[in-house]
């Protein structure tokens, strides 16, 4: 074994000048020299299986001692983690200065949250502080449009129940020709022809409040699109309107008309006085109960600032919240992927600190060792065939063994690396 010690002498530091030719015959004498070191051990030992395998731990024992001692070597094969720790110390030094900034939006946020919460706390003992005036007191133009409100929408439930019979349902006769518009026993007579008529005329004024609800919301919005349907919902209630006033008065021209009266059509209506003043009685209220309606909801609103401030800013306290969580959440995310890092900046500077050993050269030394062994015991002993043959499977068992041993049958990589804390 002093020989294989001496040979790695062969493979100190290079020196600048030293040329690959040099380098290519270091190698080969070195191998030469694994060989003649098999094939010498193998005739002092005869060949003896037992032998070999403390013969092979001394020759991988010995290559891996002088492999720890080849500093340039273990410098060019340590290169790539070399480059690796650095390329992970800049991340890792990304990801603190993100934590770090994640930390700042924690701190501001929770500085926001608590200037909410101290809003929401003062509102009501101070609300001059936040520039509202203390409107817990009712307003009196709440209530007046309130009682506006109430006999226009009983108006527009009696109107359109009635036109809306008048419209569909009723058959003139001389007696009706005066309720024509107006009928006291309208949604009695609708009920009595089927529920279904009945359920029709006294939910047709719901219809019209709720155009008037849709007309009152979308009045919050703004933008060309928002205004033109503001514009389309009242040209359809001015058709409905109109729709039901024709219907009306052409059941009424029907009915008084002689054989010489010209029919009814759309300029024969709107020179009627009746159509229009159905049309007025109709859709010129509904305006009114729109515009009053929207007034007693903007003074509802009114009523009492404190609990809008208070619902605005518990809306802005849930966002804020919600940003505080996702930040949090961020913050344990970069925690981790800095933990990752240093686990491995920690896991290559032990590789860094340890030693690497070179797979593929071994086993080029392994195998010249070898057979050197092996032809030491088909050439030097005087052994029958069938002797030789035995001695020679026993051998190569205890090779195999020994490769396997240090799982290197088959080996999936080029390097093994002994980090500093095997």
């Amino acid at each position: 074994m002093e020989a294989i010690s001496k040979i790695f002498s062969l493979k100190q530091p290079t020196r600048s000048s030293a040329s690959s030719n040099d380098e290519v015959n270091d190698d080969v004498q070195v191998r030469i020299t694994y060989y003649q070191s098999g094939y010498g051990a193998s005739q002092k030992a005869y060949g003896q299986a037992i032998t070999l395998k403390a013969c092979l731990q001394n020759v991988y024992s010995s290559f891996e001692e002088q492999c720890r001692k080849l500093k340039e070597e273990q410098r060019t094969l340590k290169q790539p983690y070399v480059e690796e720790k650095t390329r992970q110390e800049s991340e890792l030094r990304n990801a603190e200065t993100a934590l770090s900034i994640q930390h700042d939006k924690l701190q501001q946020q929770e500085q926001k949250i608590e200037l909410v919460k101290q809003d929401i706390e003062t509102i009501k003992s101070n609300p001059e502080k936040h520039g509202i005036t203390d409107s817990k007191q009712p307003h009196a133009l709440f209530y007046i449009g309130l009682l506006l409100l109430v006999p226009i929408t009983i108006y527009l439930f009696v109107f359109y129940i009635s036109a809306t019979y008048s419209a569909l349902f009723k058959i003139f006769s001389d007696d009706s020709l005066s309720t024509a518009i107006f009928d006291a026993q309208a949604l009695n007579n609708a009920m009595k022809e089927g529920w279904l008529e009945g359920v029709l005329v006294l939910t047709i004024p719901s219809v019209f409040l709720g155009l008037g609800y849709i007309i009152h919301m979308m009045q919050k919005g703004k933008g060309i699109k928002n205004l033109l349907r503001l514009v389309s919902l009242f040209i359809i209630t001015f058709l409905f309107d109109g729709l039901l006033a024709y219907q009306i008065e052409k059941k009424i021209y029907d009915f008084t008309k002689t054989p010489t009266t010209p029919a009814y059509n759309l300029r024969v209506a709107l020179g009627e006085a009746e159509f229009w003043m159905i049309i007025f009685a109709g859709f010129v209220v509904y305006i009114i109960w729109g515009l009053v309606f929207d007034f007693v909801m903007k003074e509802f609103e009114e009523i009492d600032k404190i609990k809008a401030f208070i619902r605005v800013k518990q809306q802005e306290l849930k966002r804020l919240e919600d940003t505080r969580t996702q930040i949090n959440i961020d913050i344990e995310k970069t925690k981790q992927l800095i933990s990752t890092i240093k686990g491995r900046i920690e896991e290559l500077q032990n590789k860094i600190d340890g030693f690497i050993l070179n797979i593929k050269q071994y086993m080029h030394y392994h195998n010249q060792y070898i057979e050197g062994w092996f032809q030491a015991i088909n050439g030097e002993l005087a052994l029958p065939d069938a002797r030789k043959t035995a001695l020679l499977a026993d051998c190569e068992a205890v090779a195999n063994e020994h490769l396997k041993s240090l799982d290197l049958i088959r080996p999936q990589h080029q390097h093994i690396i002994y980090s500093k804390v095997s």
